[in-house]
């Protein structure tokens, strides 16, 4: 078997390698069921992503479908997404859509669905049933792990010459919703014993889990148990095809309490839990449908956890945010959800009803799709032809990003060896992008700049008595990293360096005098 995909340090840097070379997933994610029909992807996914500068699909495999009689698999389906895949020139991130599936157990198989005397449901505290098996239910947990081992044994086998599949993704958005623990039999026992020496150590606490946790002794207690029930899962997917794991967050959001949000999901307050519990995960990764998506990169992304965005909007905004994620944050992946949407119309566009976004908490917004196509694919497109630059200069203080935080934010001030650069950020307009770009530092004097809806003055040093001009102008393309220039632009354009609301590149030399 050729290098298979993993991730490793690259100067510092976790960086996804695919076929031996380095890979930025620019991806999107399709509704939840449209790979059950091979027929619906033929018609209505891959002609509606074209165009969109897509190198990476994000489909669910589905346990129901895989393993509808107990005991008995079939891949029909799972190979045939592989083999469009191929034909359409996409590597593919697979969903394991297993035990649970935004917090409930939604896509197991029929038998297990039926039989819930032996695979029991979480309970709440006055002991009515929800529809998630409990993660206390060893006996789901194993089958779980069995079909989903089973599933990676087969992407080994069909597919690890070639390495259409990059990644994996164990579960979706895991967690309780409506109750902030579990109270079956089995998980009132386990909440009164003395909390496992993994967390003792390390928060350097001891006790029963409330004494140990205080008011926080619910949500860590089933963040410890569904990171347990993951590893497990994973960890048998891992030894058949070892490569990278990760598991989504619902985020924690308004009204803040948990199970409001999934109480035990991958949510950063417990980060340090599931890294402890779960070592076979690459990536704790966040779902973003809030407007402070900027804080939650921040909040994601650090040593030891690679900025993995699997699901955010998929509007203009969302090449803003596509830009900044990978080129501040070093994203393995960014993926607005249901990108097939954005091969139509807006007004056709089935978005959910209004109740339901309002009972989980998500601005309609994040589901309009005006602008999206239009400036994703070329954000996608950009960054595509920026990877030799950016694989160059990233991580060395010469390539500088920013992006508009909120609509209070009125610019950015980047500092360089020689020069500062003053960043003015244009008002949002709906349909469109928000500010956004990155400045490369080439050489002395001289510098590339690329992005949308920002204004940019060069200013000399503090104390340093000269003026600075630009010496050449030019607007252009990169092509596979290299500058290819198109207008010479030496007249009034100099005075400001301005980037409209179409990603575009500037090449500048300045001289001070």
């Amino acid at each position: 078997m050729k290098q298979i995909p993993e991730i490793r340090n690259e100067n510092g840097i976790p960086t996804l390698f695919v076929k031996g070379e380095p890979f930025l997933a620019f991806a999107g994610e399709v509704h939840n069921s449209s790979a059950s029909s091979l027929e619906y992807m033929e018609e209505r996914v891959w002609n509606n992503i074209e165009g969109l500068n897509l190198n990476t699909l994000i489909v669910p495999v589905y346990w129901e479908l895989v393993e509808q009689e107990e005991g008995r698999y079939d891949f029909s389906l799972v190979d045939g997404i592989i083999g469009q895949a191929r034909a359409y020139g996409k590597h593919l991130i697979l969903l394991w859509f297993g035990l649970w599936k935004n917090s409930e157990s939604m896509y197991v198989p029929g038998w297990m669905k039926q039989d819930s005397d032996t695979y029991f449901r979480v309970k709440k505290v006055n002991g009515e049933k929800i529809d998630t098996i409990s993660p206390f239910c060893e006996k789901a947990v194993e089958k779980d792990a069995m079909a989903f081992a089973k599933v990676m044994a087969h992407v080994r086998e069909f597919d690890g010459e070639e390495s259409t599949v990059i990644a994996v993704q164990v579960e979706n958005e895991i967690g309780l919703l409506g109750t902030e623990a579990d109270y079956c039999e089995a998980a009132v026992r386990e909440f009164q014993k003395e909390i496992p020496e993994i967390l003792a150590r390390e928060y350097s606490v001891s006790g029963e889990w409330k004494g140990a946790f205080g008011e926080n002794a619910e949500e860590y207690f089933m963040a410890y148990h569904f990171s347990m029930a993951v590893e497990k899962i994973a960890k048998a997917g891992k030894q058949e095809y070892p490569i990278p794991l990760y598991v989504n967050a619902w985020l924690k959001q308004h009204p803040w309490y948990p199970g409001s949000y999934p109480s035990g999901g991958p949510v950063k307050d417990v980060h340090r839990i599931w890294k402890a519990v779960a070592p076979s995960l690459s990536i704790l990764a966040p779902d973003i449908y809030v407007p402070y998506a900027i804080d939650v990169m921040e909040e994601y992304h650090y040593e030891g956890n690679p900025l993995l965005i699997p699901e955010a909007r998929k509007d203009a905004v969302t090449a803003s945010y596509c830009l900044y994620a990978f080129l501040k944050h070093d994203a393995i992946c960014y993926s607005p959800f249901g990108i097939e949407d954005l091969g139509m119309p807006p007004e056709m566009v089935v978005k959910p009803p209004k109740e339901v976004m309002e009972s989980l908490n998500i601005n309609p917004i994040m589901f309009e799709t005006a602008g999206g196509k239009e400036y994703l694919s070329k954000v996608y497109g950009l960054l595509e032809n920026m990877k030799p630059l950016y694989f160059e200069y990233r991580g060395s203080g010469r390539m500088q990003s920013y992006i508009k935080k909120s609509e209070t934010d009125a610019g950015s001030y980047l500092r360089f060896q020689s020069y500062d650069v003053l960043v003015d950020y244009f008002t949002s307009m709906s349909g469109m992008p928000i500010s956004a770009g990155v400045v490369f530092e080439l050489g002395e004097n001289k510098f590339l700049l690329a992005g949308m809806m920002s204004r940019m003055t060069f200013r000399v040093k503090a104390g340093e008595n000269k003026k600075v001009r630009a010496l050449k102008l030019e607007d252009g393309n990169l092509v596979k990293g290299e500058w290819v220039p198109g207008r010479w632009q030496n007249g009034d354009e100099q005075m400001q360096f301005n980037l409209g609301p179409n990603p575009t590149c500037l090449y500048v030399e300045l001289y001070k005098y």
